[in-house]
């Protein structure tokens, strides 16, 4: 896994954009359940497939946040598929492998979809979910991971496309350590100057010891435990 996103588990990094189970059936109605805007833009397709896929499409981006991308475009379960078809009165939802390999074709229904959405580009959102990952880092303890998941959820919700993983892990990254280092710095800001002494000085090991003074005082209550019994 790449450093840049290495902090992800195996089961963030396979579902990011991308089906990982059939949709339930209110996953089916709710995301695939084509409206009267849609099935109108749909029928007005010249073949049956492109009908059939533009639909699917559709229904991708609302669900995962993003249009679907894999050399094979047709890399949705098959319920999905068969759902959508029924709506079109297409008996053969087969037909949707002739989905054109010509990327023009592609690229026109993910803009007139974006477009009939109102979905954006995630360049032209980037400012506002790094100031959401900001409040986050501020007002919680989230780890990376949880602003990753919470980030997904966020974009999904604003109706803005995702971007590549790598991109949105180093987001998250680097914003997270920014708003950690202020925090830092404004806690050292505050404590006076013996303070900090005093706490540097818990950092050396003492002569004829092995561990810093900090060390020893954070092992040795846990060390005691089993001696002192439970807290009452």
């Amino acid at each position: 896994m790449p450093v840049a996103f290495e902090y992800l588990s195996d089961e963030q990094a396979s579902r990011y954009g991308a089906f990982v189970a059939d949709p339930t059936p209110a996953e089916l109605e709710k995301f695939f359940f084509l409206d009267a805007a849609a099935l109108a833009l749909a029928r007005s397709k010249r073949r049956r497939h492109n009908r059939l896929r533009w639909s699917i499409q559709w229904g991708t981006v609302r669900m995962l946040g993003t249009f679907l991308t894999d050399s094979d475009p047709v890399a949705v379960p098959q319920v999905v598929i068969g759902y959508v078809a029924e709506q079109l009165g297409i008996d053969d939802p087969a037909c949707v492998k002739l989905y054109p390999e010509r990327l023009q074709t592609q690229y026109e229904h993910a803009w007139e979809i974006r477009d009939l959405l109102g979905y954006r580009d995630f360049s032209s959102a980037e400012a506002e979910v790094t100031a959401f990952i900001a409040s986050r880092v501020a007002k919680t303890r989230d780890s990376r991971r949880d602003l990753f998941d919470r980030a997904v959820l966020w974009l999904i919700e604003n109706r803005v496309l995702l971007p590549g993983l790598s991109t949105l892990s180093r987001l998250v990254t680097e914003v997270r350590r920014t708003g950690l280092e202020a925090i830092s710095g404004q806690i050292v800001a505050a404590a006076p100057v013996h303070m900090r002494r005093e706490l540097i000085a818990t950092l050396e090991v003492p002569d004829g010891k092995k561990v810093s003074t900090l060390e020893w005082n954070r092992v040795l209550p846990a060390a005691a435990q089993p001696f002192l019994g439970s807290p009452r």
